[in-house]
């Protein structure tokens, strides 16, 4: 595995997850193969709850822990070994990702002991589902701009306000929210990191429909919604620091097993043009060459930063990566588009039944907007790490 050094022990690991895997998904979990994916998350809701409450149980939800009270704290191959063989296997689409990925680390970084061990209990044993309420109307790739409010009223935190793009907010327990918690304050300053019950009066969550036809995020409404006061994960006002050290814990190792599925997704398409002759045009030839070749350097470029200090070798790390898989990603959907040739234009059934290419493609389009869109990944590259002039806007 170039990039990160595989230990003596890691080949059996890679044979036990992948046996593992195997059994569960040829036994009750067989109907949950290849579900979940991007355009289809409102697929099987409550067997992927229970497939969940599997991985809990099987000790396969916080791996990556750096606490060994929490999880495993496995070494960074057999994470990366992890993710690739969960792809490689086309399980499910995960419903606890959030809570694992994001919300434990960054209670592991910053959260109070209190905090650790009345949360991480109930995510690793894919019991306890959260969201992440960041985005806003008018703060998206803006995110300093949020107008969300939380007041401190005695032993509670009132919050009233709008999230939107909340990805699996209606199936969710818990969301982390970002709140401008002091008055008159602007931008980075004065925010808060809360956690919220979403089983409460004062939220009301709606879907949000996409061009696939299915409604994987949503707006959230806070009117009045409450958190405890001690459920602020570090300090009250400083709550932009946690936001920013969450979002590098989105470009962690999960997503080697992104690339896996992606090659699988590559491999669909270059089949397909060689049953309908699409490949015999050299043009798409040489677009499918390039996406292989370019699927490569995107994955030894995620195994040589994933192998560094990133925050002191690669602290521009989590910016190219985003360009990298978005963009590449998007110009796939497109790629399986041109394969089809004019029949990509027709749907496969009624009202609105997709072809997986068609999916592909409609989902893809976002893929460089949500996370960060290109231009704030670039500004932050050019700014930040290359030191050119702020941009004036």
């Amino acid at each position: 595995m170039t990039g990160i050094a595989e230990a003596p022990g890691d080949a059996a690991f890679r044979t036990e997850i992948r046996d593992w895997l195997e059994t569960q998904l040829s036994g009750d979990f067989a109907g949950l193969r290849g579900s979940g994916g991007p355009g289809r998350e409102h697929e099987q809701l409550a067997e992927r709850a229970a497939w969940e409450r599997r991985l809990g149980e099987a000790g396969w939800i916080g791996i990556g822990w750096p606490d060994a009270r929490y999880g495993r704290a496995l070494s960074l191959a057999q994470q990366v070994i992890f993710h690739e063989e969960y792809a490689r296997a086309a399980a499910p689409g995960r419903l606890g990702h959030i809570g694992e990925q994001l919300l434990a680390p960054t209670l592991l970084a910053h959260g109070s002991e209190e905090q650790k061990q009345r949360f991480l209990p109930g995510v690793g044993s894919g019991e306890v589902f959260w969201c992440q309420g960041y985005s806003e109307p008018d703060a998206g790739s803006d995110l300093a701009n949020v107008g969300t409010r939380a007041v401190l009223d005695g032993d509670r935190w009132v919050v009233t306000g709008q999230k939107i793009w909340t990805s699996l907010a209606h199936v969710s327990d818990w969301c982390f929210v970002i709140a401008r918690t002091e008055l008159g304050s602007k931008r980075h300053a004065g925010l808060s990191f809360l956690l919220l019950p979403m089983d409460q009066p004062g939220i009301t969550v709606r879907p949000i429909v996409q061009l696939t036809g299915t409604s994987e995020f949503n707006e959230v409404f806070f009117d009045g919604a409450v958190a405890a006061a001690g459920d602020v994960v570090g300090e009250a006002g400083n709550g932009w620091r946690v936001a920013m050290s969450l979002l590098g814990f989105e470009r962690g190792v999960s997503t080697l097993g992104q690339q896996i599925g992606f090659a699988r997704e590559l491999e669909t398409i270059t089949e397909r043009a060689r049953v309908n002759g699409a490949a015999d045009d050299p043009v798409l030839a040489d677009r499918i060459v390039s996406a292989w070749v370019d699927l490569q350097v995107m994955r030894h470029t995620a195994l040589r930063t994933l192998g560094a200090d990133a925050a002191r070798d690669a602290p521009w790390a989590a910016n190219v990566s985003k360009l990298l898989w978005a963009n590449w990603h998007r110009r796939l959907g497109e790629l399986a588009m041109a394969v089809e040739g004019p029949a990509a234009a027709v749907t496969s059934g009624l009202p609105y039944e997709l072809t997986d290419e068609q999916r592909l493609f409609l989902f893809s389009r976002a893929d460089t907007i949500y996370g960060g869109s290109n231009e704030v990944q670039r500004n932050v590259l050019a700014e930040r790490h290359l030191g050119l002039p702020r941009d004036r806007a």
